[in-house]
Parts: C-alpha cells; sequence; structure tokens
C-alpha cells in the first residue's frame, strides 16, 4: 500500500495510522500483531501497562518484517515518575518486547495531584540521550501541563496522544498541539464503537462515500491532521481500517462530524485534570 505521513517536530515521519493493542496477550494477540504488520501498519503502540510489550515484541518478531521498518511506542505508568525508576521501567519495557529501542516513548498520564510529571520528563529527555528511545512525548497532557514542561526543561514533546472521536473532538487541544508543533495522536479513535459505528448521521454519510462508519471516522481524523490508532484482532477490519487514504471528505461533512462532539463525550470520564493512573 501507499503510505502517508506526518513529519514530526524532531524530523522523523510516522504514517497518518498506527495500530493500538490495548487487551491484545498472549498468542492470540501476538497473532493480532503480527496479523496487523502484514497487513501494512508500521506503527505499533503499546504501555508498561497494557501488560502486553511481550507480546508486542513477539508479534514483531514473528511478521519477519526488518525492525528499521517499524515503529514502537511504549508508555511510562506513573508508579514510576521519580527519574531513576523512570530510567529503570523504560529500560524494563524493552526487555519485555525484546527491543534495543523504542521509536517513541510517552509518559502514560500526567497525575497532577501527585506532581512529579516534570522529574518524568526529565527521566525521557535522559533516556533519549542515552539511545534507548528516539522520540519522546505525552499522553492526555493538558496545555498548562505541557507550557510548564516546556518552562522547566526547555523541551517541547513531539506527541501529545488523546482521547479523541467524533463525540469527544477536542477542538481546543488540537489548536494547542498545532501552534506548538505538536502531533496529536488518537487514542480511541472509534469511541465506543459498538454505539458509535451505529450513530444515523455517520451511517448516513458512510454510504455516501461508500465507505463503513468506521473508515468515515478514521478519515474524519486523519483530515483533522490528527493520528489515529484503531485496534482489532479481525484481519477484515484491520485491512479495512488502513482503507481510508482513497477518498476525501467534503468539508461540509468534516463539520457535521465534528458537530456531534459533547461535553461530556469521553468514554471513561477520565479528565486529565483529576483522573489519574500508576
Amino acid at each position: 500500500m501507499e503510505y502517508e505521513y506526518y513529519t514530526l517536530s524532531n524530523g522523523m515521519q510516522v504514517p497518518k495510522i498506527g495500530f493500538g493493542t490495548y487487551l491484545l496477550k498472549g498468542f492470540e494477540g501476538a497473532t493480532a500483531i503480527t496479523s496487523a504488520i502484514h497487513k501494512g501498519y508500521r506503527l505499533i503502540d503499546t504501555a508498561y501497562n497494557y501488560e502486553n510489550e511481550g507480546a508486542v515484541g513477539r508479534g514483531i518478531e514473528n511478521s519477519n518484517v526488518r525492525r528499521s521498518d517499524l515503529l514502537v511506542t511504549s508508555k511510562l505508568p506513573g508508579r514510576y515518575y521519580d527519574r531513576k525508576s523512570a530510567i529503570d521501567a523504560t529500560q524494563e519495557s524493552l526487555y519485555r518486547a525484546n527491543l534495543d529501542y523504542f521509536d517513541i516513548y510517552l509518559l502514560h498520564w500526567p497525575n497532577p495531584k501527585e506532581g512529579n510529571y516534570v522529574e518524568a520528563w526529565q527521566a525521557l529527555i535522559d533516556a533519549q540521550q542515552y539511545g534507548l528511545i528516539r522520540t519522546i512525548g505525552v499522553c492526555n497532557f493538558l496545555p498548562d501541563y505541557l507550557d510548564k514542561l516546556v518552562d522547566e526543561t526547555g523541551v517541547m514533546p513531539a506527541i501529545n496522544q488523546i482521547e479523541l472521536h467524533p463525540y469527544f473532538n477536542q477542538a481546543d487541544m488540537r489548536h494547542y498541539d498545532d501552534e506548538h508543533g505538536i502531533l496529536t495522536e488518537d487514542w480511541s479513535p472509534l469511541g465506543r464503537a459498538s454505539e458509535m459505528l451505529k450513530n444515523p448521521v455517520l451511517v448516513d454519510m458512510a454510504a455516501k462515500y461508500h465507505k463503513n462508519v468506521g473508515q468515515l471516522i478514521l478519515r474524519w481524523e486523519i483530515q483533522l491532521g490528527t493520528l489515529p490508532i484503531p485496534k482489532s484482532a479481525n484481519p477484515g477490519r484491520q485491512s479495512g481500517n488502513l482503507d481510508v487514504f482513497d477518498f476525501e471528505i467534503t468539508p461540509e461533512d468534516m463539520k457535521t462530524i465534528a458537530s456531534l462532539t459533547k461535553p461530556d463525550g469521553r468514554t471513561h470520564n477520565q479528565d486529565p485534570a483529576t483522573y489519574e493512573e500508576f
């Protein structure tokens, strides 16, 4: 397939769609990840707290695709936000995945009540200098937290991975990221898929473009300039989720999809200003 790419602030090129691995574990998880790579995914997203970095590593190994042709993301959990623990946990992630480096490593949540995210960010800067990580970024960071990272370390994240889908389109956060040269990456890009894929507005619009609703949503997110990371263990859906580069949503329809957003549109009410994960 033909790839389309974004260029990060540090010059790294990343495909405009990636593969999420949350809940993909063990033999079945590794098999799904190998399948995704064979279907054409080149950006694979995991996290320490997903407890599946081993399955990701095995899926990569079984794919027989060169490591240099893949981009692998993992994330540091909040319980390891002191500087030494962060380095140890990053190395442990690599050992689990049987990799020498991560292409992208992110702080998983800001955990603002704990207030340790600047120290953790400095640890990622260190790990990047040690050669453990090529690109560093964050997840679920609000503008105030990003401003503090830059004020105290001088280094702006290249990526901010946030919840983003038609019911929660994150217009203000996307604007901040765009203004500061940060690529917005979308977790839960299809929201609660069982519910969202039945939305009558989206169903009718998808039929107009001769696509399914999932493909319509992923295309909308790409046209917003963001990078969705859908997950599926189904080989057919894996292929379908990649088949989003042969059509263009009109500006009017882009606005209609954006209008579906809701103030309480988060899938699990995980507001980064209050939610904490360790």
